[in-house]
């Protein structure tokens, strides 16, 4: 099984421009589609910005298979590229910090809400999602997601890691002084859990937030496979399920656990 060449779309968009937004994701999948990548990752909530109003991310949030949805999907498909994209989503009288999978086919894969929201902001502009393992198989590969503070709970990747996710893909607004996260916490979420993580953050300032950027896909052996500046930014990574299934050989963490001394953890 060949590996997955992902494309990792560091950037912050046009703050509350959907339509702006939708045609950098254009773009951007066609360099990664020229790049030879199979699947493209973008940050948090890139749809429409994310240092927005709570009123203005109510008014911009569209259900899942709104009408930026089928868009994505025609850009998906146009570029034989598979997207990962973060928004906010509409249910009802809920809106959600969500991220959407849709197949290189234009097929819509999985939609997660954010469990674990970050801050007064998120707090009052969202609620937050109660479902902590999303997957799909893509490639070969099973993928998972989940959104930027997500991952800082050590509990919500070693979920994934039992339930098999290959390759987990984390779009985030990851902002000053918190870069540690990319820098150090990210690589060893990885390789304690034994799994491919793209980490894709936005960057620059944004209303009060100042985004770092650093965008990385963190491997199971330990390595960063690519990193990202602090810019503007398309960069390029492979999940490759060989090295995979030999990292996971060598390394007995998984194996190696015993679940009836963590009961105090729940």
């Amino acid at each position: 099984m060949p590996p997955l060449r992902t494309a990792l779309l560091q950037s912050s968009g046009r703050l509350g421009d959907t339509a702006d937004n939708l045609k950098a994701l254009d773009e951007a999948a066609a360099r990664a589609a020229q790049g030879g990548a199979g699947l493209l990752v973008t940050s948090e909530m890139f749809l429409t910005g994310y240092a927005l109003d709570v009123q203005d991310i109510a008014a911009l949030a569209e259900p899942a298979d709104g009408m930026s949805a089928r868009a994505i999907g025609e850009i998906a498909r146009r570029h034989g590229v598979a997207v990962l994209y973060g928004y906010p989503e509409r249910s009802g009288a809920d809106v959600f910090n969500a991220a959407q999978l849709i197949a290189a086919d234009g097929t819509p894969l999985a939609n997660y809400r954010k469990t674990h929201l970050f801050g007064s902001f998120e707090q009052e502009a969202f609620t937050p999602g109660d479902t902590p393992v999303v997957q799909a198989d893509l490639n070969g590969l099973r993928v998972g997601v989940m959104i930027c503070y997500d991952v800082e709970f050590p509990e919500n990747v070693r979920a994934h890691a039992l339930a098999g996710t290959d390759l987990l893909l984390v779009p985030t607004a990851q902002m000053h002084p918190f870069q540690f996260v990319a820098e150090q916490l990210v690589p060893v979420r990885a390789f304690e859990n034994q799994m491919y993580i793209a980490y894709v953050n936005r960057t620059g300032p944004e209303g009060e937030f100042e985004f770092v950027g650093l965008s990385c896909l963190a491997s199971p052996d330990g390595t960063t496979r690519t990193r990202a500046g602090r810019g503007e930014e398309l960069v390029f990574g492979e999940a490759d399920p060989e090295l995979l299934a030999a990292s996971r050989e060598t390394n007995p963490y998984l194996r190696d656990r015993r679940p009836g001394l963590y009961a105090s953890l729940v």
